[in-house]
């Protein structure tokens, strides 16, 4: 048995044909994931179709199946997280982190408690609401996080009695396979199927008769194509895309705590992170001392392959998304803008990229319209409030915000102004299995995460019983 398999019907897989998975420290194959045919996602589906009846009839059952599920996935940390670290890039503690992560959203779900909606109770009838299941939902997850966007997608959706295939993306298929493995010994057969393959697959589940609902994180180009994909069969639909998410510093703020902060948010990941800062707003009070701290901090930050002991940021995932970053810092430096620290991409194998503060650069400059996804921070000084705030709305980006301040109520009162489906004040990218996450205009359609999150993977029926 080949060392990575797909998940279909509780069974372990064979691909009928398999595809090089790139190790980004290293620019070299280091494993094949399995192809998967179209025979082979048949069989997904209807695994998937079969299995919802008896998966949806028993909402204990389902509970008391997804603490464990969480469980075994924490128990299975010291196989999974090096296989995210090759295939990703992001250090081995991240890696470990991101499984308890997934954990941490399986045993939310798990531990949810639903109160009965009667919405009338009268001398003539009981009328209540009651969340159905959609039935086989196509779950499509990006590279930068793939077992922590599976878990937001699996973990609702299963406790809402539904089943699920999973495809992650082709540049990080590895880890979701292994956990759809370790998943298989605690679901039942064809609650959670795990394919692997490249975009054609993703194409064939997304137009799949047996799916009800496709729920998809990734770009806004390849989100449009998903929703239209959808719209043939009316299926139910959640993207959450792309961000450029805005960070206004406020002329009260203390530079070297907001520095911190701030750097720690848009570099996460390498700057792989949708809701990372992508664009920090500075007053031009403090603009020269902030641009200065975030310059130190990326001058004192190790880079290095995720394997090795101390490596604080990795490499950028794949060749296409670096050769991305770095036409996005030409383009800036073209146009005018000067490199505070960083700029270069590291003469050694693999897709490593200097942490880099970029300095006087304005809107229009690709560098602060466009979503960078990377290890590059562009700081835009400002004089009115007011302007820059409508500035940081005018895009079509709204994922996230935030308003940094000495004074959080002041920021509060700003952060309100902001278009985006979650603003914060004095942090950035803050995230809870309990607090419902989405964007506004092209960043997404609908929400993940706490009670909504839950519901989306559901229909509404209501019971309507007369008394008399």
């Amino acid at each position: 048995m080949p060392e990575h398999v797909m998940t279909i019907d509780g069974a372990a897989v064979v691909g009928e044909g398999s595809f090089p998975v790139i190790d980004p420290a290293r620019g070299e194959a280091f494993g094949d994931a399995p192809e998967c045919s179209a025979d082979q996602l048949e069989e997904a589906m209807a695994s998937a179709a079969r299995a919802g009846g008896p998966w949806s009839g028993d909402e204990s059952h389902r509970r008391a199946i997804l603490a464990k599920a969480a469980d075994a996935l924490e128990a299975a940390v010291d196989e999974v997280a090096p296989v995210l670290t090759a295939e990703q890039g992001k250090p081995l503690a991240g890696a470990r982190g991101e499984i308890a992560s997934s954990a941490r959203w399986l045993r939310y779900f798990a531990d949810l408690d639903l109160d009965r909606e009667i919405i009338r109770d009268d001398d003539s009838a009981v009328v209540e609401i009651v969340r159905r299941p959609l039935g086989v939902v196509a779950a499509i997850t990006p590279w930068n996080f793939p077992l922590s966007m599976a878990a937001w997608k699996i973990a609702p959706a299963l406790r809402a009695g539904n089943t699920v295939v999973l495809k992650p993306s082709p540049f990080t298929p590895l880890s979701s396979l292994a956990m759809g493995q370790v998943l298989a010994s605690v679901l039942p057969a064809g609650v959670l199927n795990v394919v692997s393959g490249g975009d054609e697959l993703g194409g064939r589940m997304t137009e799949h008769p047996a799916v009800r609902k496709i729920s998809f994180t990734g770009s806004v180009a390849t989100g449009k194509k998903v929703a239209a994909a959808a719209a043939p069969d009316l299926k139910r639909l959640t993207l959450e895309l792309g961000g450029n998410d805005p960070a206004i510093v406020l002329d009260d703020a203390d530079v070297d705590r907001v520095a911190d902060r701030l750097f720690a948010s848009a570099f996460a990941n390498c700057g792989q992170v949708c809701i990372a800062v992508k664009r920090v707003y500075a007053p031009e009070r403090l603009y020269g001392a902030l641009v200065d701290a975030l310059g130190e901090r990326a001058r004192a930050t190790r880079v290095g392959d995720g394997r090795e002991e101390g490596t604080q940021l990795g490499p950028i995932n794949n060749r296409p998304q670096l050769e991305r970053v770095l036409g996005l810092l030409g383009d800036a430096t073209d146009h005018g803008a000067r490199v505070v620290a960083g700029g270069h991409r590291l003469d050694r194998p693999g897709y490593f990229v200097e942490p880099t503060i970029v300095a006087d650069v304005e809107d229009g400059v690709r560098l602060v319209d466009e979503e960078q996804f990377g290890p590059v921070l562009p700081v835009v000084a400002y004089r009115d409030l007011d302007e820059v705030t409508a500035r940081a709305n005018d895009t079509h980006f709204g994922l996230g915000g935030s308003v940094w301040s000495s004074d959080a109520d002041r920021a509060e009162q700003v952060a309100r102004r902001l278009e985006c489906g979650t603003v914060w004040v004095n942090t950035h990218g803050a995230l809870a299995p309990e607090q419902p996450f989405g964007g506004l205009k092209w960043s997404g359609v609908g929400v993940e995460h706490g009670l909504p999150g839950l519901f989306s993977y559901t229909e509404i029926q209501v019971v309507h019983r007369q008394k008399a």
